[in-house]
């Protein structure tokens, strides 16, 4: 996996002559992986605790389709959005050259 490359924060408004650039995407956010066995798998059931490959506070990643775009840290929203969680972006990856 390619390390995202920081970026310094930027106050560039996003060029609104592409038309692509007000198309939405899907990020995704992992939080960690779990490698269970089978067996265990199976055996699984409500309220099971399964272990991931982390730990609370380690950084999470942000990813489009296959690509890590970022990391950061989970945080919980406050005020009208309290208790909706969201993330705090801590690295950036270089995303002028594209996403190819």
């Amino acid at each position: 996996m390619t390390e995202p490359a920081t970026a310094p924060p930027t106050s560039a408004k996003p060029d609104l002559s592409n038309p692509f650039s007000t198309v939405p995407i899907e990020i995704t956010i992992s939080v960690g992986k779990a490698r269970p066995l089978i067996r265990d798998l199976l055996k699984l059931g409500k309220d099971a605790v399964l272990p991931l490959d982390r730990r609370v506070d380690d950084a999470v990643e942000l990813y489009i389709g296959e690509r890590l775009i970022a990391r950061g840290q989970l945080e919980e929203m406050e005020g009208d959005q309290a208790g909706q969680l969201a993330v705090r972006l801590t690295e950036v990856a270089n995303l002028q050259d594209g996403l190819g």
